[in-house]
């Protein structure tokens, strides 16, 4: 045994020793906690139990399972698109199917949105995989943005949601790809590096299948995503029970401030890109460009997506890019709300 052999023994059992401690103390302080846990559960639990279950808590967690059950199906959808595109689609399909000029390739992404049926949950684990296989941040935001928005089972909702009133459908379509498209130019301009915390690639071995590798990232990706989703659902959930409906039909005679109110309530609202239009539907005292905005901004900012945003891409990104797709969303509602309802 060489010399340098003889070194790396000791130190690669040392490294194993200090990880099989560092798993035991580990275990034992989880296990004392869980013990604790169960054991003040055990004495307090009913009493607690009796105290919490009041008609506001049962709203809460009324709404709450809503939305995750309703964003659970797309985000796992998103990440079964994301996993096979990151182990099927290899980098130069991308580079042959968008410009290389990052102001044509936006809109190019953007309209590629409508092919996938899905709402905003799938859209971000999708924008991830693209980033990682190539595509440039601000096709992949334009792309995130558009997909919830103009894909056709949307659009089929909304003719279903608002019968008779091909306009709207129209309307939605037009404003929710603007904003898409402006967005995407928009980060092409200003949007700094430091800014987006770019997602890394996976490393997998070279030995690893195409199965093993799918099942890793859709895991990885499914589980990480699944977490912000719970906390976007529960801000949406607290604010649905906090803020009396009498608030709101305070705007409601309005043009001026019904606008922005539904823009708001959409953002906090979390409904997903599939039932928002029954949502708008449902909403008949406000005006028709009120409802629009409610379905444009939605699908676009909502507390679960930037919950989703900043654990894909960063806090950073989520402030700065949600704040400004608001505003970018809000101006295209008014404009094509004006323009043809």
């Amino acid at each position: 045994m060489s010399e340098q052999e003889y070194t790396e023994v000791p130190r690669g059992l040392g490294n194993t020793v200090r990880l099989v401690v560092r798993t035991l103390v580990y275990v034992v302080l989880g296990g004392l906690a869980l013990i604790a846990i169960v054991t003040v559960m055990s004495v307090l639990g009913p009493a607690i139990a009796l105290d919490l279950y009041t008609p506001p808590v049962a709203a809460w967690w009324t709404v709450f399972t809503a939305v995750v059950v309703q964003g659970v199906p797309f985000l796992l959808l998103g990440t079964v698109v994301s996993a096979a595109i990151g182990v099927l689609v290899p980098e130069r399909v991308f580079s042959r199917l968008l410009p290389c000029n990052p102001a044509l390739a936006v809109p190019v992404a953007g309209a590629a949105g409508a092919v996938l049926p899905g709402c905003e949950c799938a859209s971000v684990p999708v924008a991830g995989s693209l980033m990682r296989r190539g595509v440039a941040p601000a096709a992949a935001l334009a792309f995130l943005l558009s997909a919830p928005a103009i894909n056709p089972v949307v659009l089929v909702a909304t003719s279903i949601a608002f019968p008779g009133q091909p306009l709207m459908v129209v309307a939605r379509g037009v404003a929710s790809l603007a904003a898409a498209v402006v967005m995407g130019w928009l980060w092409a301009r200003f949007g700094r590096e430091e800014w987006l915390r770019l997602p890394q690639a996976r490393a997998t071995g070279s030995g690893t299948s195409r199965a093993s590798a799918f099942a890793t990232g859709l895991q990885h990706d499914f589980l990480h995503a699944g977490g912000f989703l719970v906390l976007g659902s529960a801000a949406a959930a607290t604010f649905n029970i906090t803020v009396p409906r009498s608030v709101l039909d305070v705007f409601t005679g309005s043009a001026w401030m019904s606008v922005p109110l539904l823009a708001l309530l959409a953002v906090v609202l979390c409904v997903c890109s599939e039932a928002d239009a029954f949502v708008a539907a449902s909403l008949s005292g406000f005006a028709p460009t009120a409802r629009l905005a409610f379905m444009v901004v939605g699908p676009m900012v909502d507390l679960k997506l930037v919950a989703l945003q900043a654990g894909t891409f960063g806090r950073a990104f989520a402030v700065r890019f949600s704040s400004v797709t608001w505003a970018v969303a809000l101006a295209s509602s008014v404009l094509v709300g004006w323009w043809l309802l």
